[in-house]
């Protein structure tokens, strides 16, 4: 996915300003494709000088007035063109992971405190995903809301994943902590 289309996307959802879409990002798109409010301003200019958007007239033009900006039919036919397209699966890319497997090398040191500190912050995202889900998509009818359920599902089901294998991995690591403590027999 690439940050020009999950723009394109928000925009045709509702037509929005600079600053209400990135307060939007931080809400619902932000937690599967994430980007700062200086690359969303930047890529607002690049689709609004490829044709892609237009700011809104204003009622009243004024210095630093916040522009509104929605999406033109040549936004909607890219996006469709993308969205219908292929686009292969990336293959996981975490610090964390590799950060196990160099303590594999060099020792635990520390692991045990970062594997709380991250199930902790899984389990809060997970809560909140939970909330949304309880609080928006009680009965989601429409195909539009069915589709976006759809894609919360998809960060319920990853983030149940990170809790349930974090718990795992802090328990082994707990255990391999306890049967190396020192006075355990284990040398000698």
């Amino acid at each position: 996915m690439s940050l020009p289309h999950a723009i394109l996307t928000a925009l045709l959802e509702k037509p929005s300003s600079g600053l209400a879409l990135t307060r939007r990002f931080d809400r619902s798109i932000g937690y599967f494709w994430s980007a700062t409010h200086q690359q969303i301003y930047r890529e607002l200019g690049k689709l609004e000088q490829a044709g892609f958007i237009r700011a809104l007239p204003s009622a009243q033009p004024s210095r630093g007035q916040k522009k509104e900006f929605e999406v033109l039919p040549a936004g909607r036919a890219e996006l469709t063109r993308w969205a219908g397209g292929e686009q292969d699966s990336k293959p996981i890319r975490d610090a964390l992971l590799l950060r196990m497997r160099a303590s594999a090398v060099v020792g635990r040191t520390g692991l045990d405190a970062e594997l709380r500190r991250h199930l902790t912050q899984h389990r809060r995202q997970l809560a909140e995903y939970q909330e949304i889900e309880d609080r928006d998509f009680g009965a989601a009818a429409d195909p539009e809301d069915r589709l976006r359920r759809l894609v919360l599902r998809a960060g319920i089901g990853l983030e149940t994943f990170w809790v349930e294998w974090l718990a795992e991995a802090l328990a082994e690591v707990t255990d391999m902590d306890t049967a190396t403590a020192p006075g355990d027999g284990a040398d000698g």
